[in-house]
């Protein structure tokens, strides 16, 4: 890799000055590099491998301006392209592709600006720097102008189409890209295996379980697709994030060869499908075969042992990264942070976040997000103050951490200055999510006529979430009449969710309206509505205990059994008294 840099060393060749070379006489329109790339009044010197009056050739040229593209500092690189022309190196087919990376990371520049250069040397026919152009005018944000550019090339091939599928996937259009897929077909063009990747990863992004399995069936039927490490681990995480894990898990078996990316992909998938004691045995099977786990990986598995609790794992992996000297971006740092808090450990999970340097926002929410969980209202908001102090701006999820913390501990003013500060500060439009965050603070406080008015005034139609704030809210303060209209407005919204029916039963045993409650399990019968058994994971010794309501096949079922009848006893000697309204009432009673 040769070596560069902005600064005055040994090497150092004259200083380009303000003028910046141009190169005329370029048909169509004439490209000025003054135009290009407006140079600053003081730009520094670029240091480079070879002395001043060397003629290097076209490959060394094409080496340095590939570095550049990929350094911190990638509009260089144009400089370093007026440098070649001034020395009468006419440019290859490698590099206007990086050029054209380099154009692309800017918001001053056109990708296109270059095609008159591209189209003087000749190169305007060549796929490589055709296909680079489409890409970075996708990565530039003018995706009409890219469609423009693939249009022209009536001789299309598969390369180009998946530049063009690639191009829409990557700005998140996803419908546009899938048209693409069809219209590719249609046209007769043959498919290849970067082309499958890249409908089955739109697929799974969409959720689109129907379009995945077609396209499954195509490559399969046809056998015009070779099935490797990359199509079977797009495979994989394609049914994974459709929520289908048994069938990630059948086509991950039948794999001939795989690799982190189709191991990630599995874990992430049992993640998503709440499956995280197999998330984490998939990740042990990964250990003993000596697949070394990526960020992404870490950072699925961090989530399992967050949502199970699972401490002494996750201290494990915690340890297992240090030891693998991975450099911990913001991901996987908040996901460390946000394991900590999950498992009760918020003294660590603040020790991460002070080591972590260089904090984001992922950080910052993470941290804010986990004072919240634990009840420090206040710290959560100071917290979220010393964030906008050290310059980072927050965004929607900022918000409804803080939000939810003000809820937690009735900062009811607080919340109410926050919420508008969000709208009108940083002309943000709250979400359901956020709504719902002050219904169930305002609603706590027991202003619950404010609350029924914010409802009343969305400008977005309230979800069951939202009115879900509010029934929580007139159970809590025994506005029985209220939360009655809203607990049948609920099962209308969502007829085939249990929980609802089990909420409003709920409501009708604290009212000792035993008729109603039955009524609801019999409306809840005839609908076929079951509910979904309840399941709790607890760490003991190190080892991770899996329990399902009402399945007895725990290996120390009767022993915790007897426990909890000891439990009883002793509970009834102390003249506890059990209160029956505080239960949910069992709507699958027989």
């Amino acid at each position: 890799m040769h070596v560069w840099n902005c600064n005055h060393q040994s090497h150092t060749i004259s200083v380009i000055s303000r003028r910046f070379i141009s190169y005329r006489s370029i048909s169509h329109n004439s490209l000025c590099l003054d135009n290009l790339l407006p140079l600053p009044e003081d730009i520094a010197s670029i240091s480079l491998p070879f002395d001043q009056n060397d003629t290097p050739s076209i490959h060394r040229w094409d080496a340095i301006i590939r570095d550049i593209s990929a350094s911190s500092q990638p509009e260089k690189s144009l400089i370093v392209y007026a440098m070649m022309r001034r020395k009468g190196v006419t440019p290859s087919m490698h590099t206007f592709p990086s050029l054209l990376k380099s154009v692309s990371k800017s918001q001053n520049h056109n990708p296109y600006q270059l095609w008159p250069h591209i189209v003087k040397f000749g190169l305007n026919s060549d796929p490589f720097v055709k296909n680079s152009l489409i890409s970075a005018l996708f990565s530039s944000g003018r995706m009409e102008l890219a469609r423009q550019v693939f249009d022209e090339n009536e001789q299309a091939d598969v390369v180009s189409w998946t530049a063009l599928i690639n191009g829409y996937l990557k700005t998140g259009s996803l419908v546009e890209g899938l048209t693409c897929f069809k219209e590719m077909r249609l046209r007769g063009v043959k498919v290849d295996g970067m082309t499958v990747v890249s409908v089955l990863s739109a697929a799974g992004k969409m959720g689109n379980i129907w379009f995945g399995r077609s396209i499954h069936g195509f490559f399969m039927e046809t056998g015009r697709v070779k099935w490797d490490v990359f199509v079977g681990s797009a495979l994989v995480d394609m049914y994974s994030k459709c929520g289908c894990c048994d069938d990630a898990r059948k086509y991950f078996d039948e794999m001939p060869r795989k690799n982190v990316v189709s191991w990630s992909a599995l874990i992430a998938g049992y993640v998503q499908c709440n499956r995280f004691m197999q998330a984490l045995v998939v990740f042990q099977d990964m250990l003993m075969e000596n697949v070394r786990p990526s960020e992404f990986t870490f950072t699925s598995v961090l989530t399992a042992c967050a949502e199970m609790g699972a401490l002494v794992q996750g201290m494990w992996v915690h340890g297992y990264m240090d030891r693998c000297k991975l450099e911990m971006n913001s991901i996987v740092g908040s996901a460390l942070i946000n394991m900590y808090t999950k498992c009760g450990c918020l003294n660590e999970a603040f020790m991460v976040f002070k080591k972590l340097s260089g904090k984001d926002l992922f950080i910052w929410n993470a941290m804010i997000n986990g004072l919240a969980m634990h009840g420090d209202a206040i710290g959560s908001f100071n917290l979220f103050w010393e964030m906008l102090g050290s310059g980072i701006h927050p965004n929607e999820v900022t918000f409804l951490n803080v939000l939810s913390a003000c809820s937690h501990g009735g900062l009811v003013d607080e919340g109410r200055k926050l919420f508008a500060m969000m709208k009108h500060r940083y002309c943000m439009a709250p979400s359901v999510d956020h709504y719902s965050c002050m219904v169930d603070l305002l609603g706590r406080a027991g202003h619950l006529e404010e609350a029924r008015k914010l409802i009343k005034d969305m400008p977005i139609e309230p979800t069951a979430g939202v009115w879900g704030a509010l029934f929580g809210a007139c159970v809590i303060h025994k506005a029985y009449d209220l939360g009655e209209c809203i607990g049948k407005h609920l099962i209308k919204l969502q007829p085939n969710h249990s929980g609802r029916y089990a909420l409003l039963a709920n409501l009708y045993s604290r009212c000792q309206k035993w008729d109603s409650a039955a009524q609801i399990r019999k409306l809840m019968k005839e609908k076929g509505v079951k509910k979904t058994p309840g399941c709790s994971w607890i760490e003991v010794n190190g080892a991770t205990h899996e329990f399902i309501a009402f399945d007895g096949s725990h290996s120390e079922f009767h022993s915790l059994n007897q426990v909890m009848d000891s439990f009883i006893v002793q509970l009834t000697l102390a003249d506890y008294a059990t209160d029956c309204s505080l239960f949910a009432f069992d709507v699958d009673a027989d």
